[in-house]
C-alpha cells in the first residue's frame, strides 16, 4: 500500500463514508431514467426535466450550504448530517413516486440534500490536507466515489436481473445515507474553528467579485453538463437509439450496468496515475487535458449509435475514455478552487464550486431529454454538438491560467 499518500486519519474515514453512500447512488444512477421511462410511463422529456428541477432547490442548498460550513453554529460536521438526512428522505419519496409530482418532489429534495453535502465534505478535505497533498487527497475521496458507484451499478444490475424491482433500488440509496448519517455521527470531529464573528453571508459578495473565480465558472458548467449526461441521458440513449441486437433493439438493463461500471471502474484505475500525472501541469491545464478527453469521449458515443456493427466496442471505447476524462477533472477542479479561495471563505467557494453541478442539473438533463425525443439525426448530431463545445471551455481554461499566473507572480 505505499502507493498510497500519507493523509489524516480523518480524511480517510470521509472517503470510506463517500464510499458507502455512493454504493447506494450507483444503484439508481443508471436505473431512474429507464425506469421512469419505461415502467411509470414519464417521457423522455418530464424525465430530463424532472432530474434537472433538483438544479432548483441544488442552487438553495449550496447557497446555505456554503455560508452553514464556514459558519460557526453549523460547521462542516453538522452540514454533513444535515445533508445525509434530507438525501436519505429524498430516496425514500423516489421510492413511492407513480407520477411527475412526486418524481419533481424527489428531485427537490434529493437537490437540497446534494447541495448541503459537497460544500462541508470538500472544505474538510482541505482543511486536513496542505497545499501539496491537496490533489492526491481530492483524488482518493473521488476515488472512493467511483468505487461505490462501480459496487452500486454493478448490484443494481443484478438486483433488476433478479427481482425486477427498480423501488428497491431507491430504498438502498435511502438506507445507505442513514450509514453516512452514522459514519458522520460518530467518526468525524470539527476540522476548522471559527471566528465568533465571522459573517458566511457576506462571503458571497466577495467571491463573487473575483474576477478569476466567475472566469472558472464557466467551463466548470460545462464540464458539470458533461457528467450529468452520462447519468441522465447516456443510459436511455444506449437503452432506445442504439441498434445493439440483430432485431434493432438497444443494450439490455445488464450490459448497461455492466458498461457504466466498466466506466467507473476507468475511472478508478486511472485515477492515482491521472492525478500524480496532472500534478506536473497547472490546475487550468488539468482541466484542458480533461475536456480533450470529453470532446473524444462524446465523438465515440456518436459512433456507437451510427455504426453499421460492432456497437458494444465502440460502447466501451466510449464510457472508457468518458472514465478518463472524469478522473481527470474531478480533482483538478476542487483544487482549483481552493487555491482560488481565501481559508475564512473556503466553504463559500466552494460551495460556488458546487453551484455548477446545479447549473449542470439545470442546463443538461432537459436539452438530453429534449434531443432523445426527436429525429435520429437530432440525437446524433446532440452528441457531435456535445464534442464541438470542448474548444469552448479549452479557450476560457487557457485564459484563466494566465490570470492566476499572474495573480501568483504579483503576490511573490
Amino acid at each position: 500500500m505505499s502507493w498510497l499518500p500519507k493523509l489524516n486519519y480523518q480524511v480517510w474515514i470521509l472517503a470510506l463514508g463517500r464510499l458507502l453512500s455512493q454504493t447506494g447512488s450507483g444503484f439508481t444512477m443508471f436505473a431512474a431514467p429507464i425506469f421512469f421511462v419505461n415502467q411509470v410511463g414519464l417521457s423522455a422529456t418530464q424525465v430530463g426535466l424532472g432530474i434537472g428541477s433538483s438544479a432548483i432547490s441544488g442552487i438553495i442548498g449550496r447557497l446555505l450550504g456554503g455560508s452553514f460550513t464556514d459558519s460557526q453554529f453549523w460547521g462542516r460536521r453538522r452540514t454533513l448530517m444535515l445533508a445525509a438526512i434530507v438525501s436519505s428522505a429524498a430516496c425514500f419519496v423516489l421510492a413511492v413516486a407513480n407520477d411527475f409530482p412526486m418524481f419533481v418532489l424527489g428531485n427537490l429534495l434529493l437537490g437540497l440534500g446534494l447541495g448541503f453535502y459537497w460544500p462541508p465534505n470538500e472544505a474538510m478535505v482541505a482543511d486536513l490536507t496542505s497545499p501539496e497533498q491537496r490533489n492526491e487527497a481530492f483524488a482518493i475521496t473521488r476515488l472512493c466515489d467511483s468505487l461505490g458507484l462501480g459496487l452500486g451499478v454493478v448490484l443494481a444490475g443484478r438486483l433488476i436481473e433478479t427481482t425486477g424491482s427498480y423501488r428497491l433500488l431507491f430504498i438502498v440509496d435511502g438506507v445507505s445515507f442513514l450509514v453516512l448519517l452514522g459514519v458522520v455521527y460518530w467518526a468525524i470531529a470539527e476540522s476548522r474553528q471559527f471566528s465568533s464573528n465571522h459573517q458566511a453571508l457576506k462571503g458571497w459578495g466577495e467571491a463573487l467579485r473575483d474576477r478569476r473565480l466567475l472566469t472558472y465558472l464557466i467551463p466548470n458548467i460545462m464540464f458539470t453538463t458533461y457528467l450529468v449526461q452520462i447519468n441522465s441521458t447516456l443510459p436511455l440513449y444506449l437503452k432506445n437509439f442504439v441498434p445493439a441486437t440483430a432485431t434493432g433493439e438497444g443494450f439490455s438493463p445488464v450490459v448497461i450496468s455492466n458498461l457504466f461500471a466498466w466506466h467507473l471502474v476507468a475511472a478508478v484505475l486511472s485515477q492515482m496515475p491521472m492525478v500524480r500525472l496532472l500534478n506536473r501541469f497547472t490546475h487550468p491545464q488539468g482541466l484542458i487535458i480533461s475536456a480533450v478527453q470529453w470532446g473524444i469521449g462524446f465523438i465515440l458515443v456518436w459512433a456507437t449509435g451510427i455504426a453499421s456493427s460492432g456497437h458494444l466496442i465502440w460502447a466501451i471505447l466510449a464510457v472508457g475514455v468518458l472514465g478518463l476524462a472524469t478522473s481527470a477533472y474531478m480533482p483538478s477542479a476542487a483544487s482549483t478552487t481552493v487555491q482560488l479561495a481565501p481559508d475564512s471563505l473556503r466553504g463559500v467557494y466552494l460551495a460556488v464550486n458546487s453551484q455548477c453541478w446545479a447549473m449542470g442539473y439545470m442546463i443538461g438533463p432537459p436539452i438530453g431529454g429534449w434531443a432523445l425525443d426527436q429525429s435520429r439525426t437530432v440525437v446524433s448530431s446532440f452528441w457531435l454538438g456535445m464534442a464541438a463545445s470542448v474548444i469552448v471551455a479549452i479557450f476560457v481554461l487557457q485564459i484563466l491560467d494566465r490570470m492566476m499566473h499572474e495573480t501568483s507572480s504579483t503576490q511573490s
